[in-house]
């Protein structure tokens, strides 16, 4: 019997088959054609996979251009107003019709005006511009009227201090002897710095970040050559100095019922079993009781969830933090609740945005699901900016009447529609994220002092990711730390108010002979008052 093939080049003998020869050919045919159609749909199968893969890979080449070369704010210009704003705006208008005036509560901040002069905390002296004697000769009166006010800088100068210790020698039954004036105690002992001198340092480095090379030069220009490494061996020894204090921060923050966590690289050079490019980490916790806010930084080489366990030792109450899964392990044996962060959620949007083709950012009508959510989270900020200085009890009902309905809302869009949209995309991930983040991210509808966000750790981790990109890198594992502590000093002074390099230097004047908790205590950034015990710093600087 002749093939298929065969066949075809030459039709007549078709007919020269029998039926059963003539059945097996078809079925022949049939089955080549198969086998053709299967090899023909795993090319397309591949092709298709292909594409999917070019087009993630588009997508990612876009979102990294954008993070490199575009600005980092998070605002999108050309981010469409969607659907029902209009009936949101009535709703916040409504809503604010029905919040109660509140005395106690605080009212909404103005805008911010232009300052007109200079702050009247400043030292003023006064230049009188006079007239010659011929000049005023024959007037009938003569006054001064201020014409200008002007900034004056006054450029930093070293200075050294030369000690002198005054002795007494008395005698008695034939002995001598010898009384001396009392020192003041050196937070680091033998030093040649004095605290104004480290609290410069400190400041310099951790809240304006110069690393230590540009200090010795800036310091070299002023008359004298202090070299890095002994600014950063200073440092190092008020780790141990500053370590009270800061346990006993970290001992009122745990009592606290709300804290905020976040954690981010470091890079350190000399770290025991771990290589140079490995990473290490920098957590922060920031929360505690209302009027005594603390922000805590922490070194550990390891980002396993042993660490959150250690640094949240008695600590009972709300944890707000991303996706991370190290935060689980202290959630469950501390009995902790924890709650997510829109703003998490909020920036892997703001990522599939930037990530699309540039025709459909700005195409009319064109609306992409990552707008639609955005539209979503966007009322969910609305909302909370309107009771954002109310009373607890206030903010929770607006919380339950408003947001609840909404986030109600926006995950049945989500359940409804995560599976339209291509797997691995950007899109896709936020969608997928906020659905797996779910049960944390509506937690703080669930009590009145939570937040939606958390903000306040990322802006206080903010300063240490700056510096970083001054600085680098820490050499060893005692100067990571070291850092962290400096870190928690300043960011603390900051969160209560205070003025930071003025609250270290008061620290520093006075740790060394800080001996019991009560002095302790009064070192506390919230039991300072610097304008009244600045004035008795400069005894000895």
């Amino acid at each position: 019997m002749k093939k298929v093939p065969d066949l075809l080049k030459n039709p007549d003998d078709y007919s020269k088959l029998s039926s059963a020869e003539l059945l097996a050919v078809i079925a022949d045919f049939q089955q080549q054609l198969e086998s053709r159609e299967k090899v023909l749909q795993v090319k397309d199968d591949a092709i298709h996979q292909r594409d999917r893969y070019i087009t993630l890979l588009e997508e990612q080449l876009r979102l990294k251009k954008a993070q490199q070369f575009a600005a980092s704010s998070e605002k999108q210009a050309y981010q469409i107003h969607l659907f029902d704003e209009a009936e949101l705006e009535e709703e916040l208008e409504a809503l604010r019709e029905q919040l109660p005036d509140d005395a106690d509560s605080p009212k909404p901040s103005k805008k911010k005006r232009r300052q007109r002069g200079f702050s009247d905390k400043l030292v003023r002296e006064r230049i009188e511009l006079t007239l010659s004697e011929d000049e005023k000769a024959g007037a009938s009166k003569v006054f001064f009227t201020k014409v200008k006010e002007e900034l004056q800088f006054i450029p930093a100068q070293l200075k050294v201090f030369e000690i002198w210790q005054e002795k007494a020698v008395f005698h008695e039954d034939g002995q001598e002897q010898i009384v001396a004036a009392k020192r003041p105690v050196h937070p680091l002992g033998k030093c040649i710095a004095t605290t104004s001198l480290l609290a410069y340092i400190i400041t310099s480095k951790y809240a304006d970040g110069l690393p230590l090379y540009r200090l010795e030069k800036m310091l070299a220009r002023l008359g004298h050559e202090v070299s890095r490494t002994s600014m950063a061996h200073w440092i190092i020894r008020l780790d141990d100095v500053f370590k009270p204090l800061i346990n006993l921060m970290r001992d009122v923050q745990n009592s606290s019922r709300y804290l905020q966590a976040d954690e981010t690289r470091i890079q350190v050079l000399k770290e025991d079993c771990k290589s140079v490019r490995s990473d290490k980490w920098m957590w922060v916790i920031r929360g505690g009781p209302p009027d005594q806010p603390v922000v805590l930084f922490e070194y550990d080489p390891s980002r396993s969830g042993n660490v959150p366990v250690r640094l949240l030792e008695g600590f009972t109450g709300t944890l707000q933090a991303d996706g991370y899964a190290g935060y689980a392990k202290v959630c469950r044996e501390n009995d902790i609740t924890r709650i997510g962060c829109w703003d998490h959620a909020r920036r892997k949007y703001i990522e599939a945005i930037k990530g699309a083709p540039s025709s459909s950012k700005t195409k009319k009508g064109k609306v992409s699901k990552a707008d639609m959510a955005l539209s979503y989270i966007r009322k969910l900020y609305a909302i909370e900016r309107e009771i954002q200085d109310r009373k607890e009890a206030e903010r929770y009902r607006v919380r339950q009447e408003m947001s609840v309905p909404l986030l109600n809302e926006f995950k049945s869009w989500l359940e409804k529609n995560v599976s339209k949209v291509m797997k691995g995309s950007l899109t896709r991930t936020a969608m997928e994220y906020t659905l797996n983040q779910w049960p944390y991210l509506i937690g703080y509808c669930e009590k009145g002092y939570l937040n939606i966000s958390n903000a306040l750790a990322e802006n206080a981790i903010r300063p240490f990711a700056i510096g970083r990109r001054a600085w680098l890198f820490a050499d060893t594992s005692q100067g990571a730390r070291a850092s962290a502590t400096c870190y928690s000093l300043i960011e603390t002074a900051k969160a209560n108010q205070l003025e930071p390099s003025a609250y270290i230097h008061y620290v520093l004047n006075r740790i060394g002979e800080a001996d019991t908790v009560e002095k302790l205590e009064a070192l506390l950034p919230w039991n300072v008052v610097l304008e009244s015990s600045l004035k008795n710093v400069a005894q000895y600087s």
